[in-house]
């Protein structure tokens, strides 16, 4: 097995997608069709709401509590909680006062993801 097939969830290597005020998303792409990646999301701050045609996601939330809005209607979370989300529904994460860390798993390519989820 390739030595970098393996990764730990608070550290999923790869690259940094996005950085700013908000958060740090980290994009791991060593796959061919699904991309693991991180957002490491400051205390009271959101991520851009967005949906995808043809894409679904898999949220899973480490660390830190706050809100998922999916298609209008909010479900707090909190550590170990995971979201499956159908593809064509609008979702955003708010973060609470102690921040979120949490990983996303999609296919396809980052670039997609990085157009539609505004992380620009």
């Amino acid at each position: 097995m390739r030595n970098d097939l393996r990764v730990n969830i608070n550290d999923i290597g790869g690259q940094i997608a996005k950085e700013d005020e908000r958060y740090v998303v980290k994009d791991n792409t060593i796959l061919k069709d699904v991309v693991l990646s991180s957002t490491r999301l400051n205390p009271n701050c959101a991520t851009n709401g967005h949906k995808h045609e043809g894409q679904e996601e898999v949220y899973i939330f480490q660390s830190g509590s706050g809100i998922m809005e999916l298609d209008g209607v909010e479900h707090t979370f909190a550590d170990g909680d995971i979201f499956l989300i159908e593809d064509n529904v609008f979702h955003k994460v708010t973060a609470g006062p102690d921040g979120a860390y949490f990983i996303c798993v999609f296919n396809g390519a980052r670039y997609d993801h990085v157009a539609v989820l505004g992380y620009n």
